[in-house]
């Protein structure tokens, strides 16, 4: 991916389909470069024209007195393809197709024109963006391969920002966005159709500048994984935090599926996981791509989640605590030296509890967010401060404010927003190089966005991705395994499964319910070609005695044969009761490989879902934390008389099944534990999960 760095430092630079109009595709890469700073040799190439904005134009690339390093193309169709293949002979290193009309339209001659264009390139290793493309711009070398409209409307200027975007408009507004707000862009790129390049492949390249402290993306598909991993693992090293707006829905992964799990795991879920174990966040739209990015381009990073609350208004004290409640965000507890200080250089009617209401008072004492502030950098409960000041101006000391907010951060460190909806006053805090948003709520939106990010950096960091997962092979055979082989192989793993018999006859009932000792179970027909067996009527329970066991067995034997489906035996469990029922899934994803579900369980699972993802390879750890973002985990630790369950053993019971997805010679396409008993933790003894009905489904090859 290092080789493309001359898409953003080329020395020499060809258009062809040039134009003299600057307002035209073929002319507004030249009037770009010239007005803003390339300084390489720039071809412009057209026959009908001897110069071009002053330039000097040539007649083709046959005509040009040194191969460029780049050309940019701005014709249509079969001269595009001539052009490229041309080009591709005569060594050219990259090539940008600004060009329309190809792929993008799903017509067939489009098609076939880029794979032209692909064979031609390939055969000298020439490097293609586009079809279809906005263009690349690199600010600080000028070479601005481009036709943006915005690049006119907000003129550039070089900065810390890379944004990568396989749409042009979705590159265009969120450079408009940050050069209005006066951030500075390096890289702004609209790669379009990605036949060759991915935008993944110039994210890597971008993110290695040294210049860059963040990324931004915009992602249509995922096709291109190893690139986008890639991105992370250099971003890691560097440091640098990647936002990502995904668009748009593949097919991949859509498929009906026989389980729960496949069911339940769509997409754009697996979306959220893999970017999570990379250390990316995940914005869900323009807003909160760029929202952060005054708080991203921080000197510092930040240590923690937990805030400190100030503000002259009593509604804005809570309704910023509401907003922090809003995006699960929890409020510092103040130290008691900090309430003693804060009680001597407060009034006696200012709330020294976090939030801390200044009140009123600020209006004829100015010295009191300079008294406050430096009593939050000296507790290490405080890792963030929200600010708001909803009406200041007029014999309000504007200065002072954002003079003292500045010497907080400088010396402290820790990350300030402020919510101040007076554009007057927002400037001044501006200008002292405060983020400033016109509400507490987006003050602390952006500010959870943050600091969440951070931290997931931070875990990312620590464990590393692992292996790259293998990925699915083309749709082939499937085989479902019978429950009884389903537990099988989950025991074979280390998950702990119900203690069970399978029997094929009723006459071998008896013995097989003396040998559970004789304690109630439940008995289920037991057939690879039944999934949800309680429709056909294939499952019993608490049946209590040899006799009942023998009349249950015959009828599931009898009820399979009725249903015609493959009879397999019946299997005979132990009861298991429960405090609570989860559920355990995986399945490898055609695009992302093993993903691992975890979640609540029961009859309402894909009605009412609440479900977390992992991708393997992950650690207990990660499993927990997994399941302290379900809603049930609200009741796992005990709740109106039910014990703590043993949560830790579920963890342990999915790394299990993440390892058993990552085992080659056992192709696991899906996987469905549902539900998986949690029982009352009573030590490490013995874990205290069961796997009580179970579905697994393998390529056929591996059965």
């Amino acid at each position: 991916m290092s080789a493309l760095h001359y898409f953003h430092n080329p020395e020499s630079i060809a258009v062809i389909g040039a134009s003299n109009d600057p307002d035209k595709i073929g002319g507004r890469p030249i009037a770009y470069m010239r007005r803003y700073g390339f300084t390489g040799n720039l071809y412009p190439i057209n026959p009908n024209r001897p110069e071009i904005q002053g330039l000097r134009a040539y007649a083709s690339l046959d005509e040009l007195p040194e191969i460029p390093d780049v050309i940019v193309v701005a014709v249509a169709g079969a001269s595009a393809v001539a052009q490229i293949t041309r080009a591709a002979q005569l060594g050219v290193k990259g090539c940008v197709i600004m060009s329309s009309g190809f792929g993008e339209t799903g017509d067939e001659q489009g098609l076939a024109w880029q794979r032209e264009m692909i064979a031609a390139a390939s055969q000298t290793g020439m490097r293609l963006v586009g079809p279809n493309a906005q263009g690349l711009a690199s600010f600080h070398s000028g070479a601005v391969l481009s036709f943006s409209t915005l690049f006119t409307e907000q003129p550039p200027e070089d900065g810390p920002v890379a944004i990568v975007s396989q749409s042009g408009a979705m590159c265009s507004v969120p450079y408009g966005l940050l050069r209005e707000a006066g951030i500075g862009v390096r890289y702004a790129h609209g790669t379009g159709n990605d036949i060759d390049v991915t935008a993944a492949e110039l994210a890597a390249t971008a993110v290695a500048d040294p210049a860059i402290q963040l990324l931004l993306m915009y992602l249509e598909d995922f096709s291109d994984l190893d690139s986008i991993a890639e991105v992370a693992r250099v971003a890691r090293e560097r440091d640098v935090p990647v936002v990502v707006l995904k668009g748009g829905r593949s097919e991949a992964g859509q498929k009906a599926a026989a389980s729960h799990t496949g069911a339940l795991a769509t997409e754009e879920r697996v979306v959220d996981a893999f970017l999570e174990k990379h250390g990316i966040w995940r914005a869900r739209s323009t807003h909160d791509l760029v929202a952060a990015v005054p708080l991203y381009l921080r000197r510092t990073r930040p240590r923690g989640e937990r805030l400190a609350i100030v503000s002259n208004s009593g509604a804005i004290c809570v309704l910023s605590a509401d907003a922090a409640a809003d995006n699960g965000l929890s409020l510092a507890t103040l130290s008691s030296d900090s309430r003693t200080r804060l009680r001597a250089d407060l009034p006696h009617f200012a709330s020294v509890d976090n939030p801390i209401d200044v009140t009123a008072a600020l209006l004829t004492d100015s010295s009191l967010f300079g008294k406050v502030l430096p009593v939050l950098a000296d507790d290490d409960e405080v890792d963030a401060v929200v600010l708001g000041i909803p009406v200041a101006g007029r014999g309000y000391d504007v200065d002072r404010f954002a003079a003292d907010v500045a010497e907080f951060e400088d010396s402290s460190g820790v990350p300030v927003v402020l919510a101040v909806p007076q554009k007057s006053v927002a400037q001044v805090f501006k200008d002292a190089g405060a983020v400033v948003f016109a509400d507490e709520s987006q003050a602390v939106g952006a500010l959870a966005q943050y600091l969440r990010h951070h931290e997931r950096m931070r875990r990312a960091a620590a464990r590393g991705t692992g292996a790259t997962p293998r990925r699915s092979r083309d749709e082939g055979p499937r085989v479902v395994l019978n429950e009884a082989r389903s537990l099988e192989m989950l025991a074979s793993v280390g998950v702990p499964v119900v203690e069970h018999a399978v029997v094929n006859s009723a006459a071998d009932a008896a013995a097989a319910f003396s040998a559970l000792g004789g304690n109630p179970v439940v008995v289920k027909g037991c057939s690879s070609e039944v999934t949800h067996k309680s429709e056909l009527g294939l499952v019993k329970v608490g049946i209590s005695d040899s006799a009942s066991a023998t009349r249950t067995v015959q009828t599931m034997l009898d009820r399979m044969g009725q249903a015609g489906v493959a009879n397999e035996g019946v299997i005979l469990a132990t009861m298991v009761e429960s405090v609570h029922e989860a559920m355990l899934g995986a399945r490898l994803d055609p695009v992302f490989g093993p993903v691992v579900l975890v979640g609540a369980g029961g009859i309402y699972l894909e009605e009412m879902p609440d479900v977390q993802f992992l991708l393997p390879p992950f650690d207990v750890d990660e499993a927990l934390a997994a399941i302290g973002r379900l809603r049930i985990s609200a009741v796992l630790g005990g709740a109106r008389g039910r014990p703590p369950v043993d949560v830790r053993a579920w963890a342990e019971a999915a790394v299990r099944v993440g390892e058993l997805m990552l085992d080659g010679d056992r192709t696991v396409l899906e996987l469905d534990v549902n539900p998986l008993m949690l029982l009352a933790a009573k030590g490490r003894m013995q874990p205290a999960v069961r796997a009580v009905d179970a579905v697994v489904i393998l390529e056929g090859a591996t059965q």
